[in-house]
């Protein structure tokens, strides 16, 4: 399997930025557009960010940008940036919907994203990952497996921008990026499809951005329709949601058992010997073989706010799994412990999702349940109704709080899980700031 160019011809001002304005719409409070205007910048483009927030609330990506020539438009738009620019790119957060994209649209500006910039330009294979729950664990493992055979580099969705490493990029390297469906909404633009996708599952998500289940279905499909013929999907041979894909995939459809011969991991829960299973069938299809893929995974310690163990206290021990933002990411962090005996702090922003499996799940196998954030109505309310006799719930006031209450309830031997199934946004500014004050609460517990 070898890199080869399979795309739509880029806007000029994609292809040379040197000298053209282009606007960057969306820096975001966590950096969407950091990486992006930094690559913009050091190509000598004339860069422009747009964001509807103020200085003070994206402090810390305004910091990152120090020192190079650009204009900052925050805290509003100007139309001026949108119609008179040669250029805009997208952070993934900008709603398709969002008044300067329809107003360039209407001037006639094209308009573009990170991820196609560098799909536009990488030499490399390319592996696609995603998929509503597991999706940068699993691309995080297939990154570990890749790297005993390939100089592999893994970015996207998982945590910055690849633009800048692009000179270090060869054609005989592998490139693993973690796609959102934010990300993948636009990728016809550049109808470019990576060499091996993979799927590995599809719930209800984003709802509040996609508005439908099948909208959502419909933006993560763009990760196989660009594909070629001689390209690889790779699919949950037990989701019934995205069973039907394969008979619209363009190349070859191989499946994964996420129940198959499990692998020793250092990482806890039967998600993540689904996860393996998955990062194990995408390696599989660049020629890695099983040994090879097993070695690597033993020694994969896990990613920060995903499951992470953070400390044990008076033999109750503590888990941060803060990127856990959807039902049933909470779902299979409480299935990875035994029955009542995970106190589980939930909550937080409200995507539109439905709440009733997470509070089936809750009541059935819960020692005790923490609401808090936006949703914490919802959740008390789904796990009241759930049959059978229903584990204490407590409602708090905020993170310290709940950490308070959960610590109150965990006995020795049991563990206190925050594992959110929500968004951040309602009280923190993404999930890791959530997850950094909770192990900042923890840690300043009594011992």
């Amino acid at each position: 399997m070898t890199a080869r160019p399979h795309r739509r011809a880029a806007p000029a001002a994609a292809t040379d930025p040197a000298g053209r304005r282009v606007t960057v719409v969306g820096l975001g409070r966590f950096g969407g557009g950091v990486g992006v205007t930094q690559w913009l910048c050091g190509q000598g483009a004339r860069v422009t960010v747009s964001d509807l927030a103020p200085a003070e609330k994206l402090a810390d990506s305004v910091r990152q940008l120090d020192g190079l020539d650009l204009r900052l438009h925050l805290g509003g738009h100007d139309e001026r940036d949108f119609v008179e620019a040669d250029l805009l790119v997208v952070s993934p957060a900008v709603p398709p919907e969002a008044a300067p994209l329809a107003a360039a649209a209407a001037a006639g500006v094209p308009v573009t994203t990170e991820i196609n910039l560098f799909l536009w330009r990488c030499p490399a294979r390319v592996v696609g990952i995603t998929g509503t729950v597991g999706k940068s664990t699993t691309t995080a493992m297939v990154g570990e497996i890749l790297s005993r055979r390939f100089t592999t580099h893994v970015g996207g969705n998982i945590g910055r921008s690849l633009l800048a490493d692009l000179p270090a990029i060869a054609a005989d390297h592998v490139v693993v990026l973690e796609l959102s469906s934010f990300q993948l909404e636009r990728l016809g633009e550049v109808a470019i499809g990576p060499q091996v996708a993979l799927v590995t599952n599809l719930v209800p998500n984003h709802l509040d951005r996609h508005k439908t289940f099948e909208a959502y279905a419909d933006a993560k499909k763009n990760i196989f329709r660009f594909q070629r013929a001689d390209d690889v999907l790779v699919l949950n041979a037990a989701d019934a949601a995205t069973a039907g894909w394969a008979g619209e995939a363009v190349g070859r459809v191989e499946y994964f058992d996420p129940a198959g011969e499990p692998f020793e991991l250092a990482v806890v829960g039967e998600h993540n010997q689904a996860n393996a299973q998955a990062a194990r069938a995408a390696a599989v299809q660049l020629g890695v073989d099983r040994a090879t893929a097993a070695e690597a995974l033993a020694g994969f310690a896990g990613l920060p706010h995903r499951l992470q163990f953070v400390t044990e206290r008076r033999g109750v021990r503590y888990y941060n799994d803060s990127k856990c933002t959807t039902p049933e990411g909470a779902i299979a962090a409480l299935g990875a412990f035994a029955p009542r005996s995970a106190v589980m702090i939930v909550g937080g922003y409200d995507k539109g999702v439905a709440l009733d499996s997470l509070g089936a799940a809750l009541a059935e196998r819960a020692a005790a349940v923490v609401v808090l954030g936006a949703t914490a109505d919802r959740i008390a309310d789904a796990v009241a109704d759930a049959p059978g006799p229903p584990p204490p719930v407590e409602r708090a006031g905020d993170l310290a709080d709940a950490v308070r209450l959960a610590r109150r309830h965990a006995d020795a031997g049991q563990a206190v899980v925050l594992s959110p199934a929500c968004a951040s946004y309602d009280m923190f500014v993404d999930y890791e700031q959530r997850g950094q004050a909770f192990v900042a609460l923890v840690d300043r517990a009594e011992r």
